[in-house]
């Protein structure tokens, strides 16, 4: 379906004419609050740890005086941030090293088993490990499934072995799955890819939804989605971060972790996501912001949003 340049349209429901967009003045949390979990002893496990968000996440925690757990298929990368955490924690007994495939069962239990024999607890669940093969809706089957074999089943094999430890323990703790704005707003270019992520977002918000209704639960739920970062899997072989990436920041209590770059506003990300929601509510075509009839109606609305907020 094309639209001709008179065709009259109905208001769009999502065009920002209000703050609603932005503001939920109903929230029951404060979402600039850092996590109360974060703090001295507690036990952070991180996959994914060998590189990239996993490595400045141990970094941080490292900061905190956190005890933390680092698991990769990257051993020699594992031992390199393993000795970096260390220097900046000031005690090896506070940091674990569990070489680990999440795509297998079996490490990952292993893993796990690891952390409650020498902790007893985990405060913080950083499922994190992901790879970035490329695959089109009909080509690279095999990368597809390598794909979902890390990105989902990987996020799955973790959840699934430490969750029911974990709703047992007296104190907080918070599972951070880790998605993408690719898997939101899914630009064309890497099918494979944004579905991995696309299911990692489905996957954690009925996890967030399933804690909530559990008796006495102190474990919560929550989805990063970081904006384009430079990692392992995103840099091309450089060695220095360009500027545009963005930077980590601590988990806060919303479920959303939404981390803009440093090229895009947050309220660009928000706009865009928005209309990828209107793509549905609205019965646009699939990917509608980048269909040739659909472009200069998108640029219009990103332009009335963003107008609004300046």
């Amino acid at each position: 379906m094309s639209i001709s340049a008179n065709a009259s349209r109905r208001p769009s429901p999502l065009r920002p004419n209000s703050s609603f967009l932005f503001e939920n003045p109903i929230a029951p949390v404060d979402h600039a609050a850092v996590h109360p979990i974060l703090h001295e002893g507690r036990v952070a496990v991180i996959t994914g740890a060998a590189s990239g968000i996993g490595a400045a996440a141990a970094v941080e925690f490292a900061k905190l005086k956190m005890k933390i757990a680092l698991a990769d298929v990257n051993e020699a990368g594992l031992e390199a941030v393993a000795t970096e955490v260390t220097k900046i924690s000031g005690d090896a007994n506070n940091v674990l090293v569990v070489p680990t495939d999440v795509s297998k069962l079996e490490d990952v239990v292993r893993l796990r088993d690891r952390v409650y024999d020498q902790w007893g607890e985990v405060a913080i669940l950083m499922n994190n490990a992901g790879i970035g093969l490329r695959g089109t809706s009909w080509n690279g089957l095999d990368d597809w499934h390598k794909l979902f074999s890390v990105n989902l089943f990987g996020i799955l094999n973790v959840q699934q072995t430490f969750v029911p430890s974990m709703i047992f323990q007296e104190n907080a703790a918070a599972i951070i799955n880790t998605g993408s704005k690719q898997g939101i707003t899914n630009p064309p270019g890497n099918a494979a890819y944004n579905a991995s992520k696309a299911a990692v977002k489905s996957l954690t918000e009925g996890l967030a939804h399933e804690l909530r209704e559990t008796p006495a639960n102190r474990v919560t739920a929550h989805l990063f989605v970081p904006g384009w970062t430079f990692t392992g899997m995103t840099s091309g072989g450089k060695s220095e971060k360009p500027p545009g990436h963005g930077q980590l920041r601590r988990p806060s209590c919303q479920f959303y972790i939404l981390v803009p770059d440093n090229e895009t506003r947050k309220e660009v990300d928000q706009l865009r996501i928005m209309w990828a929601a209107g793509d549905v509510a609205e019965g646009r075509p699939a990917l509608s912001r980048w269909h040739k009839d659909y472009k200069a109606l998108f640029e219009e609305y990103m332009r009335d949003g963003l107008s609004q907020l300046d």
